[in-house]
């Protein structure tokens, strides 16, 4: 934390107020020369010796009745600002003149008069080191000193000797005090790490303030508790300088015997300063050493951390102590102690781990001392899972006969429980190590697969796999006879199938219909199956037989031929259709002529118009009509579908008529 912001305000308003009046007292100073030197002749021997400073410095105790004369003991200021030193005085009698000086004292103990004033003039003289720095101004009952812009140099006591002549003299002094505040403390930790073995206190750091005047203190602290020296744990090494302007520089330097507990522990430095009326203090930023220390615990433990480890994982053992710098690592295993691994990163690595890896390992840090530390091991445990590949009995194939029975295991050598399945055909036929096969058919014959795993250890897996031969005689897989009627002349389709071992063949027996043949036949595994074609001509008794070594088997169709039975002719049905449309087209025409030639007659004006000819036109066309229907006698001789057919084909049906309706006329058939 910083001090107070300094009064620069104020210096600049007295230096601006100080060079008017400056200014001012040079113009009298010609005028008044004449009349201090008379004055100086007045005082005579005595004031001559209060020039030289011969006479005791407080005159109040010699004529303490005739004048008072205060000045402050110390008047503080920043470098750089405006001093205003008063001297205020009175006197018991009035005085006929007054004349103010204002002395120095300076390094070599000597006053040197800077100023002096009476009523008539005032004058700073020429030749001092305050000649352009200074300033006076008087009152009824005193006067001030101003010093422009404080140097560190104006440190010394300033004298103020007042001389009422008969009313009295008398003399006082101020001592100017300058402060100019330090920079803010800068701190730095040493790189290299600290060891706690060290017997005696380290450096720790170093902390310095510079450019301050007076001179400033430096006072360290830890954890923000403040540090004090202590021996053979705390050391506090102090130097101070100066630079050419006169400010101090002081660097600290912390020695400390440090503990394992300060590995977190947070060093800072805090420099004290005086300026006017008052101390103030700055804090550096804290700082953390890096401490050097042996291990005391270690801890050890694998990659992954969950799960189990199968064979053929790979597994990391990381060892991590408590010591500073981090040491190398040895690592050991308890099956086989003359082997050690060592490594700067603390890490074993195990890959594609077998059974064979599984123990107890250990490490040891490299950082103890083997006369003062005590041994420091880590361990822990890997377990290595495996399972081997599954064994099947029986081997490979077995062969059964038909009703035999059979006891299949499948087993598999595990550091953990196991879980057997057994498949056929991708569906699950048992569980357990032992399938029991019973009562065997050819339906039990296949392969039979066997998987073992590890509920706990899913990676872990293994497989094994019997084929089932199921052996006997040839069987059919549809053995009912079969019974069949079918026209004469038709082809029918017979399949014989059916399965065995060793593989059946088929041959095929006809009485009967002498034209057949058989297809390719189709052999799967353990079966067959075969088809033949026929031509029914005649009743047929067909026979298919399934032999093999073992035995026989057959199965026989029985095919009753049916007569195939003309049906009657339909050409009178096609004929009456055609006609009866040719009439319906005939009519059409005969109704668009009479309507063009009524259109015709009336153009021409040879159609009458009146009711008597309209009669006319009706009559004619009434007697044409009636000799066209005399002429053209129609009758319908078709069934009832037939009727319905002509009407469908009238309205548009793609069947062409022929095929729906049959017409006849009177003594003829149309086609």
């Amino acid at each position: 934390m910083a001090g107070p912001a300094r009064p620069r305000a104020l210096a600049a308003d007295s230096r601006a107020a100080g060079l008017s009046k400056r200014l001012a007292l040079r113009h009298q100073m010609a005028v008044g020369d004449y009349i201090m030197t008379g004055l100086m002749a007045m005082q005579g021997r005595w004031s001559r010796k209060m020039l030289d400073g011969s006479v005791p410095v407080h005159l109040s105790d010699r004529i303490a009745a005739q004048v008072v004369l205060n000045m402050e003991d110390v008047v503080e200021v920043y470098k750089g600002d405006s001093a205003v030193i008063r001297c205020q005085y009175s006197f018991t009698q009035d005085p006929s003149m007054v004349m103010v000086q204002w002395f120095v004292r300076t390094p070599e103990g000597r006053r040197v008069r800077i100023s002096y004033s009476d009523l008539t003039v005032q004058k700073v003289d020429e030749n001092t080191m305050y000649t352009d720095r200074i300033s006076v101004a008087g009152d009824s009952d005193g006067e001030n000193l101003i010093i422009m812009d404080v140097k560190l140099s104006d440190e010394r006591e300033f004298f103020c000797q007042v001389n009422g002549l008969a009313a009295g003299n008398g003399e006082n002094r101020t001592h100017l005090k300058v402060f100019d505040p330090p920079e803010q403390p800068v701190i730095e930790a040493v790189h290299s790490g600290v060891s706690v073995k060290n017997a005696l206190p380290s450096k720790i750091a170093t902390c310095e303030a510079r450019e301050g005047f007076p001179k400033p203190n430096i006072t360290w602290y830890r954890n923000n508790k403040p540090l004090h020296p202590e021996k053979g744990r705390v050391n506090v090494v102090t130097l101070v300088t100066m630079d050419s302007s006169g400010l101090y520089a002081v660097q600290s330097e912390l020695q400390y015997k440090v503990e394992r507990e300060d590995q977190d522990s947070i060093f800072s430095c805090e420099v004290h300063y005086h300026v006017p009326g008052a101390i103030l203090w700055a804090r550096s930023r804290g700082v953390n050493v890096t401490m050097h220390y042996p291990t005391t615990n270690v801890k050890m433990w694998r990659e992954p951390h969950e799960g189990l480890v199968k064979e053929g994982d790979t597994v990391a053992i990381r060892c991590q102590g408590d010591g500073n710098p981090p040491p190398p690592i040895i690592f050991t295993r308890e099956q086989q102690p003359e082997v050690k691994t060592e490594s700067d990163r603390g890490v074993l690595l195990l890959k594609e781990v077998t059974r064979g890896d599984s123990g107890v390992y250990n490490c040891h840090p490299l950082d103890l001392d083997a006369v003062t530390d005590k041994e420091v091991v880590g361990s822990v445990q890997l377990t290595v899972h495996y399972l081997d590949p599954a064994v099947v009995v029986p081997k490979d194939s077995e062969v059964m006969l038909k009703g035999e029975s059979l006891a299949a295991t499948c087993n598999a050598l595990s550091s953990l429980e196991t879980t057997t399945v057994w498949l056929k055909d991708g569906v699950e036929v048992g569980k357990g190590h032992t399938l029991q096969l019973r009562d065997a058919t050819f339906a039990t014959a296949g392969h039979y697969d066997c998987e073992v795993t590890i509920l706990s250890l899913p990676g872990l897996y293994t497989s094994g796999s019997v084929h089932i031969i199921v052996q006997g005689a040839p069987e059919l897989r549809d053995t009912e006879d079969v019974t069949m009627m079918e026209r004469m002349g038709k082809w029918v389709n017979l399949t014989c199938e059916a399965r065995g071992h060793p593989k059946p063949v088929i041959t095929w027996s006809v009485v009967g219909s002498p034209n057949w043949r058989e297809f390719p036949k189709r052999e799967v595994e353990d079966s067959i199956q075969s088809v033949m074609t026929l031509k029914v001509t005649t009743d047929t008794l067909v026979t298919c037989n399934a032999t093999n070594s073992m035995g026989l088997e057959t199965k026989t169709y029985t095919i009753t031929s049916i007569p195939i039975v003309p049906s009657a002719p339909r050409s009178s049905a096609v004929d009456t259709s055609g006609v009866s449309i040719a009439i319906i087209i005939v009519s059409i025409l005969f109704l668009a002529i009479l309507g063009s030639v009524l259109y015709f007659l009336h153009k021409k004006g040879k159609l009458p118009c009146g009711r008597s000819g309209k009669q006319e036109i009706m009559n004619a066309y009434s007697t044409e009509e009636t000799t066209n229907k005399g002429d053209i006698v129609m009758e319908m001789k078709a069934e009832k579908t037939e009727k319905s057919g002509l009407l469908k084909g009238v309205n548009g049906d793609k069947k062409p008529p022929s095929d729906q309706v049959t017409l006849e006329t009177e003594g003829t058939t149309a086609h």
